[in-house]
């Protein structure tokens, strides 16, 4: 016992030697580090990236477009705008769409006196919410060009706009996928972390052992039972996102079916995450936290909520590395694009790469006892 200079037990040396212990235990703990430290501060990364990242709008410029003049150099001095080089008709798809905000052509209109320029936009209703910032900032290129060069009352171009018919894209449309992915790497994740450590913490893994069936069968067993819970999720999210809330579906049902295989492949391959970190994990404390390192970059980056092309450049190949962004971008071609699964082959074949990739660390690592 610690003792003060009268002899007598000293409660303020006790109270420090708890607070000591305390703290000691607290810095120990992945949970507490993890959660008051790294998840706070990356919420402030991708946030503040985001509100000082000035918005991005994708356009494509017309194959006859005269370019070679300072309103295209100063259209593109800034960051907002990203331009697509690609063929007429796939700028027409993506303007029916509303993956860009609008095709531009610059005419000269007359080389000797001004306005010397007429900028044509071509844009469609499907990109409503987009087209008033991107006259913003034509209309700021040509006021710049404007002051630093002409007189009062004169003009280096004007603006002619057509809107053409578009499908209505809402905001359901973007935001649905992304939380049925989620949903389902959240559900890979903890779901299969807790299962496996409880069954290997309460001995039933052991006792499976002393029965006839096969090692391999107990896994997939307790894979099928998770896979076939998530699938209902998944036909209830997307039931009451379209019934409730005229979340698109191209094709009915076939894109029905087509989004429940890909989610069925999203779920196999977010499982793999979900063995390797019940290998990880020594008790149950530490599940929360290495889950939430795999589950939550990916929910913040992989383009749940945000379009990736918002993020910083050098941001940008992160975001296009992680599983769930390949699964997201399938997942709307399919529901909103009306595309097919052979026409998802790249996102697939990232995702079967993933796939293969964590299920060898997965046999490393996983533990049975």
């Amino acid at each position: 016992m610690r003792k003060d200079g009268t002899g007598n037990y000293s409660q303020f040396t006790g109270m420090l030697a708890i607070a000591k212990a305390s703290l000691r235990s607290i810095f120990r703990s992945p949970s507490a580090v993890i959660f008051s430290f790294l998840f706070p501060i990356i919420f402030i990364l991708v946030f503040g990236f985001l509100s000082s990242t000035a918005p991005v709008i994708r356009v494509a410029f017309d194959a006859a477009s005269k370019n070679d003049n300072p309103i295209y150099e100063k259209l593109l001095a800034g960051n907002n705008l990203k331009v697509l080089t690609q063929p007429y008709k796939k700028s027409k798809e993506d303007l029916e769409k509303g993956h860009i905000t609008a095709i531009i052509n610059i005419r000269e209109v007359n080389p000797l006196a001004f306005p010397k320029y007429a900028i044509d936009i071509t844009t469609s209703t499907a990109a409503a919410d987009r087209i008033g910032l991107l006259q913003s900032i034509i209309q700021k290129a040509i006021g710049e060009l404007d002051q630093a060069n002409l007189p009062q009352k004169e003009t280096y171009a004007f603006v002619v706009k057509e809107t053409l018919p578009g499908r209505v894209y809402r905001t359901i449309d973007f935001i649905l996928p992304g939380q049925l992915g989620f949903s389902l790497l959240s559900a890979g994740v903890f779901g299969v972390a807790f299962i496996f450590f409880n069954l290997r913490q309460t001995l039933v893994l052991k006792r499976f052992f002393a029965t006839p069936i096969r090692r391999s069968y107990i896994v997939l067993g307790e894979g099928i039972g998770r896979i076939i819970f998530q699938l209902i999720t998944a036909i209830v999210i997307l039931s009451i996102g379209h019934f409730a809330f005229n979340f698109t579906l191209v094709n009915g049902l076939i894109t029905f079916v087509e989004l429940l295989v890909l989610s069925l492949v999203g779920l196999i391959v977010f499982m793999g995450f979900g063995f390797i970190v019940s290998g990880l994990a020594n008790n149950e404390s530490a599940i929360p936290p290495f889950a939430n390192l795999v589950t939550l970059p990916q929910f913040l980056l992989a383009g749940t909520f945000f379009q990736i092309d918002n993020f910083p450049t050098w941001l940008q190949p992160i975001c296009k590395v992680l599983p769930l962004t390949y699964l997201n971008e399938a997942m709307r071609n399919v529901a909103f694009e009306g595309a097919h699964l052979a026409d998802c082959t790249t996102q697939l074949s990232y995702l079967l790469i993933w796939g293969v990739f964590l299920y060898a660390i997965a046999i490393k690592v996983f533990k049975w006892e």
